[in-house]
């Protein structure tokens, strides 16, 4: 999953970065209005979490361009002055949800996963291929009722190729998704994730290889 941080308080948004990270996320970080704009409608996020009031460009200003622009991204409102006039100004430009000041990070972590099971493509709770299970809400994998560990990277690729149902994922739009706008398009990043991953997915293998166009999970789930 990638996400958006839009948030003008330097300390809040790399707090949150980190946070999310450690769940498992691909974030970029923007610190105003039209940093923010610009990162949205350049790059595919899942759900953008977005502060209301950005310097430069005020996040309801943000929201309704977004929209305007077809933007398919979901939108997390945050504000410190959560009335009922907030909420509906909000959701009225466009927003999917809203989360007031200050916020415990369990619940916009929650808000984040539903959120991005309503993206597209939905992403279920629990996904299933055969004797494998990724619940999305725990960020566990299991196969065979035997735990994996995987790294934050190697769930992100997991995660990609079986909501894909058996498409062929390219390298170009794993990075994408799973790495963050830092990540270095030359680099072979995801062939080592993808090789470490099948050592640990063990026999029989899942993960096929797609000559020159990418990869994709085999048989039938």
């Amino acid at each position: 999953m990638r996400v958006l941080v839009v948030e003008d308080d330097e300390e809040m948004a790399q707090t949150v970065a980190v946070g999310l990270r450690r769940a498992y996320m691909a974030v970029d970080v923007a610190l105003d209005g039209p940093s923010g704009l610009e990162r949205a409608l350049c790059n595919d996020y899942d759900v953008i979490v977005l502060d209301r009031d950005l310097p430069g460009l005020h996040g309801d200003e943000v929201c309704a361009k977004l929209v305007e622009a077809g933007c398919r991204s979901r939108v997390l409102m945050l504000t410190a002055a959560a009335t009922t006039e907030d909420l509906v100004d909000g959701l009225n430009r466009g927003a999917d949800d809203y989360l007031p000041k200050p916020f415990d990070f369990p619940a916009l972590l929650a808000r984040i996963g539903a959120l991005a099971r309503r993206s597209h493509p939905a992403v279920p709770p629990v996904i299933r291929h055969g004797d494998l299970v990724l619940d999305t809400a725990r960020r566990t994998v299991t196969r065979g009722g035997r735990v994996l560990d995987l790294a934050p990277k190697e769930f992100g690729v997991l995660e990609l190729l079986l909501v894909s149902r058996g498409r062929v994922v390219s390298a170009e739009e794993l990075l994408e998704r799973v790495w963050d706008e830092a990540a270095d398009p030359f680099t072979n990043a995801v062939k080592i994730t993808i090789s470490r991953l099948r050592t640990k997915l063990g026999d029989p293998p899942i993960i096929q290889t797609a000559a020159k166009r990418g990869y994709q999970i085999s048989g039938s789930p």
